[in-house]
């Protein structure tokens, strides 16, 4: 029982210690994970373009600006209309003035009922007719204001869906980085016009990068995902960097050309030292 139990665990090592220890050479290639054209979303004058080519940008910040006037002047007036609608909303005043003209109706109509049964002929029967109407009148008119302030709340939501989008719409005259990363050109200078979908700049994430290799696929592994790797670069004649990545991707397609399946590393970009398209050497399973 012991000696299988030993045996077992050699296995189980060796299985272990021989995938960490596979390993394989690759020449490859740096190449870019992300990049973005940088487009207008809404017609208009470029007022101002504050991004340059080579300027480092983060996520979300604005790199140039639209002519917004027009813009600007919508959402001021959905924000008063909305003020309007929520004024009009709360305002319950019609309500409770109906109610109190139904209640005192209400009450005349039954002292009229109570002195013609005492006495039928105390009153006439067209008064007495009348007074019922004057009732049922305003009792109507209470469900008329109910109605009107259940119509003023449902205006006021359409109102703050009106403020939302002339919000929106004024936000969509900023031109927004995408991704964070440097800007490598830029299309549009200030003063001309755009319209929706032109390309205004062109932005690439240079802090994290992709190494980009093929190897024969009687060689490559679908276990290689997740294993480190190791980057070696050539800089120039008298200096090579070295990078610590991951295996990301193994094709499950083989080229039936050259019989060879691409492999995907990803890694931080040290000091952004490296730029894509230089030449690399990619070792799997090196620490």
């Amino acid at each position: 029982m012991k000696h299988a139990t030993t045996t077992w665990l050699l296995l189980v090592l060796g299985a272990v210690c021989g995938r960490q220890t596979q390993s394989a050479e690759i020449e490859a290639f740096v190449r870019l994970i992300e990049q973005a054209e940088t487009s207008a979303r809404e017609a208009g004058v470029l007022t101002t373009v504050l991004a340059k080519e080579g300027q480092m940008v983060t996520e979300g910040e604005v790199l140039a600006q639209i002519e917004d006037v027009q813009a600007r002047f919508d959402k001021k007036r959905a924000e008063l209309e909305l003020e309007i609608a929520r004024e009009d909303s709360e305002n319950d005043v019609a309500v409770r003035a109906s109610q109190k003209a139904a209640a005192v109706a209400q009450n005349d109509w039954q002292r009229v009922q109570r002195t013609v049964d005492k006495n039928p002929n105390a009153i006439s029967a067209s008064e007495v007719e009348h007074r019922r109407l004057t009732a049922e009148q305003a009792e109507l008119e209470v469900e008329r204001a109910q109605r009107d302030l259940r119509i003023a709340r449902v205006q006021r939501q359409v109102k703050e869906n009106e403020c939302q989008f002339a919000a929106e719409k004024l936000e969509r005259h900023k031109v927004v980085a995408p991704l964070g990363g440097m800007v490598i050109e830029v299309h549009r200078r200030r003063g001309e016009w755009v319209e929706p979908g032109e390309r205004v700049l062109r932005i690439v994430r240079i802090d994290r990068l992709r190494i980009e290799g093929f190897v024969d696929a009687s060689q490559a592994r679908s276990d290689w995902k997740g294993l480190p790797v190791t980057v070696t670069v050539e800089m120039n004649e008298d200096s090579t960097e070295r990078f610590a990545g991951e295996v990301v991707f193994v094709s499950p397609e083989i080229d039936p050309v050259n019989g060879q399946v691409a492999i995907w590393a990803e890694l931080e970009n040290r000091d952004l030292l490296l730029r894509p398209g230089l030449r690399a050497s990619m070792t799997i399973g090196a620490k």
